[in-house]
């Protein structure tokens, strides 16, 4: 990923926004004139058709003010069916956190890791250690040596993915600066389980996937069984959709509160920066600007995106072949554009 300007995501952004009450799959678009809902229809009819022109891309959904425009599967799966989401899960997982701290399971974000779940800790670690708090894991800012990229494969190849993390070197200090590591949201996952004791896939179900109607299958869990925090958790698009509804409506669904507003506000207060697109980073999620309008996105490897862009009423989910990667100059940064120079003039137009 590269350093970008306004929009610095990766240059191209694109919204998949999914069906507030829906049950079936939609295999081809759906465009509808409803009220509250414009699009001006040849802008929207280009940005479909160029979505279809990415070979990369498996599905997409648009979606204004909690209603479906466009839904529809190019390649792959159906955009009812379930997928891997990859790091996309962080996102999922932040938000885990953010109720667990409004029901009182956990203190608050200053609350150390070791005061969350104290047996996770192993005794022979740096003192440093027991300062990480869990906003430093919310916003991969504890300092030690990233599991992520070429360290990945060490990282989930060993006998105990929370005591491998946690014995890494430190990089620089606590609450220092952004190291992307999905080591840092296994910690959290795992800071949840032990807290509540309860899965991190129980508290998803139970939690989001439950008031908002949504699957949740089973995914990765690590040697001593917990789930894995930042990674692998899967969701059709459909679904997906419906996650970023629940943001962009302030944490409400059908008018109750699933997640408190006071997170979702604090959620999308910059306090980071992403070393490789150079974009904000709250608790989760990525934070930009384009054509004047706030940004907030989560993004999995592939090119597994959801862009929500409040002021517009927009919710765009795209999900992409996992298995290629997709660099904030390449393919992400054509999703990027996608909606930055199609979907939000066609939203903008109406």
């Amino acid at each position: 990923m590269t350093n970008n300007p306004p929009f610095r995501l990766g240059r191209r952004t694109v919204l998949a926004a999914t069906v507030a009450s829906l049950g079936c799959a939609l295999t081809r678009p759906l465009l509808a004139a409803q009220p509250g809902v414009a699009f001006d229809p040849a802008l929207l009819d280009r940005a479909i058709k160029r979505a279809a022109g990415l070979d990369q891309i498996h599905a997409l959904v648009i979606g204004r003010n909690g209603a479906v425009v466009s839904a529809e599967a190019f390649r792959g799966p159906a955009v009812n069916r379930a997928v891997n989401v990859k790091s996309v899960s962080k996102t999922i997982a932040a938000s885990l956190a953010g109720i667990a701290i409004d029901r009182g399971v956990l203190r608050g974000v200053d609350v150390t890791l070791a005061e969350a779940a104290p047996g996770l800790v192993p005794a022979a670690v740096d003192p440093r250690v027991r300062r990480i708090t869990i906003a430093d894991l919310l916003t991969m800012q504890a300092g030690l040596e990233p599991t992520s990229g070429p360290g990945y494969g060490r990282w989930i190849n060993s006998r105990n993915w929370v005591a491998d993390a946690l014995r890494r070197p430190f990089v620089t200090e606590p609450g220092a600066r952004m190291l992307y590591s999905t080591g840092s949201y296994h910690l959290l996952g795992a800071a949840l389980s032990s807290a509540s004791g309860r899965s991190l896939l129980s508290l998803a179900r139970d939690w989001l996937g439950e008031p908002l109607g949504i699957e949740v299958p089973s995914w990765t869990r690590d040697p001593q069984g917990f789930y894995l925090g930042g990674n692998n958790m899967a969701l059709s698009p459909l679904d997906l959709f419906r996650f970023g509804e629940l943001w962009r409506q302030g944490g409400l669904w059908n008018g109750r509160p699933v997640i408190s507003a006071a997170w979702v506000e604090a959620s999308w207060v910059p306090r980071t920066r992403s070393p490789f697109s150079g974009d904000d980073y709250g608790y989760g999620w990525f934070l930009a600007t384009a054509k004047g309008h706030r940004i907030a996105y989560a993004r999995g490897y592939g090119g597994q995106m959801l862009y929500v862009v409040p002021g517009l009423g927009l919710t765009v989910v795209v999900t992409s072949d996992p298995t290629r990667p997709a660099r904030s100059d390449g393919h992400v940064g054509l999703l990027n554009a996608l909606l930055t120079d199609d979907i939000i003039p066609a939203a903008e137009m109406a």
